[in-house]
């Protein structure tokens, strides 16, 4: 996406303009992605503390109606233009269809599993967006690279356990989740410059609300007056999801996706360590070793790229 990588800076205003160098964009690009899977993290354990007495389906309206008055507040204050036709361009199109369904299931993950197990399956997502990468953006992603993006999907198989006594089908939806998000990832790099973050975290909240509605619609449960510190649970969510959405939004339009997505694995990290301080979770050997293929194959990938872009 030479020619993307090139005018982005002039044309938003927004996004991490051209530093001139792919290494440092990369370098950039990476740190925001830390930053946002931090902020995902908070965001996480917000939402599964509040749908511990609302509806889940709930709980995304009022969150993606939240976020999306903030960016829209965000987009008035820069001067914006909230709608042009590549608003509904083929990308975008295909953005809001992977943002719904990640929102939606892995929300219903995070509210009806442990919150360690739903992150680290999660963790497998940039494998996907490296694959999809190679696939769709023709990055170079070479046999090795290959290899690690199979490793760490095995490792999601050690995690979730299929076939045996132990196996929860509720962990099936952080993997539909982990896989709408890697969709969303790679259409947001395909979206067109002229769409500004907060635009785009505009048309991405309003997913969450969509996503929000089928499953009430589904659910058929009464949305409820929440109290006051499940308020606060719901407004630290709107927070960090803006700071993390904004955060993403940079990064996946900040230098190469394979240098940039496998420092996703940190939100393994946070959201790990939040399970464990916050809800009093505790890991279990099969998530170790899972876990640990997931990260060892991202840090694998991050350091093959490296040394390709050295050797190019």
């Amino acid at each position: 996406m030479p020619f993307l990588r090139q005018h982005q800076s002039e044309l938003d205003s927004n996004v991490t303009p051209d530093f001139g160098s792919d290494r440092r964009a990369n370098l950039v690009g990476s740190l925001w992605m830390v930053a946002a899977m931090a902020a995902f993290a908070v965001e996480d354990a917000f939402i599964k503390a509040a749908s511990v007495t609302l509806p889940i389906g709930q709980v995304l309206v009022v969150f993606g109606t939240g976020g999306a008055i903030v960016f829209f507040l965000l987009a008035q204050l820069n001067g914006d233009t909230l709608y042009n036709s590549d608003v509904v361009s083929r990308p975008m199109r295909i953005r809001a269809l992977f943002e719904i369904t990640g929102r939606l299931f892995y929300g219903l993950a995070i509210a009806l599993t442990p919150l360690s197990a739903a992150t680290v399956i999660l963790q497998a997502a940039p494998l996907v967006v490296v694959a999809g990468a190679a696939l769709i953006f023709r990055e170079k992603v070479g046999w090795r690279r290959w290899a690690a993006i199979f490793i760490g999907l095995a490792g999601v198989i050690v995690i979730i356990k299929p076939g045996t006594d132990s196996f929860s089908a509720l962990s099936i939806l952080a993997l539909i989740g982990m896989i709408g998000f890697a969709g969303r990832d790679l259409a947001s790099r395909a979206a067109p410059v002229s769409i500004s973050t907060n635009i785009l975290g505009i048309y991405g909240f309003l997913s969450v609300i969509v996503a929000g509605v089928v499953f009430a619609l589904w659910d058929g449960a009464a949305f409820r007056w929440p109290s006051w510190h499940v308020s606060v649970f719901l407004l630290g969510a709107i927070l960090a999801g803006v700071v993390a959405y904004t955060s993403l939004m940079k990064a996946m339009r900040t230098g190469e996706v394979s240098a940039v997505t496998p420092f996703r694995y940190t939100r393994l990290v946070f959201g790990i360590a939040l399970g464990i301080v916050v809800f009093g979770e505790q890991l279990s050997l099969s998530m170790i070793v899972g876990s640990g293929l997931i990260v060892l194959s991202g840090l694998f990938i991050l350091w093959r790229g490296k040394k390709t872009d050295q050797v190019l």
